[in-house]
């Protein structure tokens, strides 16, 4: 008995505690929901709330007319908080009174879904209180425009739940045009909520001015990684500023051209094009094609910048060190030994067996001879290296050129304390092997024969602009001169010989020109990884600047030909790309010598540009009956310039919000355009558009006063 009350006792013991125990949770509870309830609120939302970063809009990049050669566009990611006060008032009668005609806005815009289809997933949305429903990404700003005067979304952000969010999208206008040298621009936000940016060329070298000042947000997240705005921007961004470069878009598209039908005809593996402004060093176009796997050509790497060994354009150094340091003259006589000759356990070629034996120095140059540039280095430098060394330094060969792009190969000019030295490393770099530089460095020196012995410095920027408005202009570099005037009459002799004189390497591409050229031929067998030179790929190559009696640019064309290609010489396959380049540039270049007469400096009714609307344009070029040729494709507006006896319509694309290119175009045209931007237009004078403020590219506010000039 006494045992049973025992254990009686020890459970209603334990009953007692398990009681108060409960009252205990339970007046927790209740202090913790009512008094406390506001405190532990905010808390939690706190540990749930993080500032992220706003990606600021980009900075717009223009060729030195004007065009745009990369911009920013905007797009929009649309969401939904079905949890909006405005949407569940009244036990949602906004909500219920709008759906149906929503959603048959909604189906008729984006034509993915039935109007019932988008019936049911806001019902469904609505019922479980979406605070951020994903509806659609990457609206267009036309599309965002007609989903605001959509039922509902009409009513405003608290009334629908509708919340759209803001991202910028980097747009090529001009596509291939350039690509890697303008650059990618492609942003992405890590795990903590920052923006990162992974860019190539321009993009990336002026990324500090381009991308502007990021601004702030705070953001609550939600499940599955989602993040909602709490309240607005704490710090609006910045936009970046605009950067002018020097690229003109019609030598670009010219060059392009050239470059890619050779690639194609001899289906060449990659290759580069590379036109510069004399006086300046200015890089008026760049082209780097390298073939895909598809077979197709895109600018994939900046292969002008790429050091590779180059052949014989390398002869120009060699041939300024020994006329510089007084060994040779041009009319000295070289033996060729009939095309080979051997030192060491070497042998130097020539390019062809030829039968050649005594020839002059001027000669040697002009058949592009191997032997000769090796017997003479081998001769005069051989006890003493580094006295020609030091000449390839001081042309500045042993260094990157220092463009504004970043990537540029370190080239390698050997030395006596270099690893791989041997007694035959110095003949063959005076034939441009055993050394490494990159296709714009041969073309600097080039361009510096050309400009009077001065060395400028390439550059592919001309200015900084913030809101129309030059913050940072960059001027010509000035390097110093290469040599003494009497060595460079004789190297610019070289050149015009190798490209008039029969039986020079160039003579046959030029013989017929009308203008007189100055430049080299280049041909380099070059290794394929461990295969070495068994598969017999050559690199073809042609430098030179024109017209040679008073030279405005400097150009080099490389490429690198597939296994056993058949026409691999720089005069069959490199050659002929930059003929033509140079063809059509001095068509376009008034005011150019041409056998001696000066072309008038007066307007010129070929050379014109003009812009409007493509169905305009299409139709007046029709009726005139001009031969052109039509790149717009589906864009509304576009504009038409002269190249050579043809013209080029091109696209000229429009966004709401952003200036648009006004350049060659009519009033009206340009009234309707800005007038639909909400912006005041002040006009000036007659004709079509020459000037306009603030540039192309540029974010336009309501009822901002915009000026456009006309002459």
């Amino acid at each position: 008995m006494e045992v049973r009350r025992d254990i009686l006792w020890r459970v209603y013991l334990s009953f007692l505690g398990i009681v108060l125990l409960g009252m205990f949770i339970l007046g927790r509870s209740v202090y913790i929901q009512q008094v406390e309830g506001d405190k532990w609120l905010a808390l939690a939302n706190k540990q749930q709330q993080r500032v992220i970063e706003l990606e600021a809009a980009r900075g717009t990049i223009y060729s030195e007319d004007g065009s745009m050669l990369s911009t920013s566009i905007p797009y929009f990611d649309i969401y939904i908080d079905f949890g909006a006060e405005g949407l569940r008032n009244k036990e949602g009668k906004l909500f219920r009174e709008n759906l149906d005609s929503l959603s048959v806005s909604l189906a008729g815009l984006f034509k993915d879904r039935s109007a019932a289809e988008y019936k049911r997933i806001l019902q469904d949305g609505y019922k479980k209180k979406h605070r951020y429903f994903l509806l659609k990404r990457n609206l267009s700003f036309d599309q965002y425009k007609k989903l605001r005067q959509f039922p509902l979304v009409r009513l405003g952000k608290n009334k629908s739940g509708f919340i759209a969010e803001v991202k910028d999208k980097r747009l090529n206008p001009f596509g291939l045009l350039a690509n890697r040298t303008i650059g990618l621009s492609r942003t992405y936000r890590n795990e903590e909520g920052k923006i990162v940016s992974t860019n190539v060329g321009l993009e990336k070298t002026y990324d500090d001015v381009l991308k502007g000042e990021s601004g702030k947000r705070l953001v609550r997240y939600l499940a599955g990684g989602v993040y909602k705005p709490v309240e607005g921007p704490e710090i609006e961004p910045r936009q970046g500023k605009d950067i002018i470069s020097t690229i003109d878009v019609n030598i670009q598209d010219i060059v392009e051209h050239a470059l890619l039908k050779m690639m194609v005809d001899n289906e060449a593996v990659h290759g580069t094009a590379i036109v510069m402004e004399v006086k300046t060093g200015k890089i008026k176009a760049i082209a780097n094609l390298g073939r895909t796997s598809s077979g197709e050509y895109w600018e994939d790497l900046n292969y002008g910048l790429l050091a590779t060994e180059p052949g014989s354009t390398f002869k120009l150094a060699t041939m300024l060190a020994l006329l510089e340091d007084g060994y040779v003259n041009l009319n000295d006589k070289v033996n060729l030994e009939k095309g080979s000759w051997r030192i060491g356990r070497r042998t130097v070629f020539d390019s062809e067996r030829h039968g050649r034996e005594e020839v002059t120095i001027r000669q040697a140059f002009e058949y592009s001879s191997n032997v000769a540039m090796a017997k003479l280095v081998n001769q005069y430098y051989g006890k003493k290296p580094d006295q020609f060394i030091k000449h390839l330094k001081k042309l500045g060969l042993d260094q990157p050129t220092g463009v504004d792009l970043v990537g540029e190969s370190q080239p390698v000019i050997k030395t006596q304390k270099s690893k791989t030295w041997s007694a035959t490393t110095l003949p063959w770099m005076s034939f441009g092997y055993e050394v490494l530089i990159s296709p714009l460095q041969t073309l600097t020196l080039y361009n510096a024969v050309a400009n009077e012995g001065r060395m400028m410095k390439p550059y592919l920027v001309n200015a900084v602009v913030e809101s129309g408005t030059v913050v940072e202009k960059f001027e010509p570099v000035d390097k110093g001169k290469i040599c003494d005037d009497k060595t460079l009459r004789q190297l610019h002799e070289l050149l015009i010989g190798t490209c008039s004189h029969e039986g020079a390497t160039g003579y046959r591409l030029f013989k017929d020109a009308g203008y007189k050229v100055a430049g080299k031929t280049g041909t380099a067998l070059v290794a394929n990884g461990n295969r070495g030179y068994a598969d017999r790929i050559y690199q073809s190559s042609f430098a030179g600047y024109f017209p040679a009696d008073n030279p405005v640019y400097s150009c080099i064309v490389v490429i690198k030909n597939k296994p056993f290609a058949q026409r691999f010489y720089g005069a069959s396959v490199a050659g002929p790309v930059f003929k033509e380049i140079a063809d059509k540039l001095y068509a376009l270049q008034a005011g150019n010598s041409r056998e001696g007469n000066s072309i008038p400096d007066e307007a010129d009714s070929s050379m014109y540009k003009y812009a409007g609307a493509s169905s305009d344009i299409r139709e007046v070029l029709g009726r005139l009956e001009f031969n052109y040729e039509d790149n717009a494709s589906f864009h509304e507006w576009s504009n038409v310039s002269s190249t050579v006896g043809y013209a080029v319509v091109k696209s000229n694309p429009v966004t709401p919000g952003i200036m648009p290119d006004l350049m060659g175009m009519g009033l009206k045209d340009a009234l309707y355009l800005l007038e639909s931007m909400q912006v005041k237009v002040i006009a000036e004078g007659k004709g079509k558009i020459a000037a306009q403020y603030p540039l192309a590219g540029t974010r336009l506010n309501k009822n901002q006063s915009v000026k456009i000039e006309l002459r």
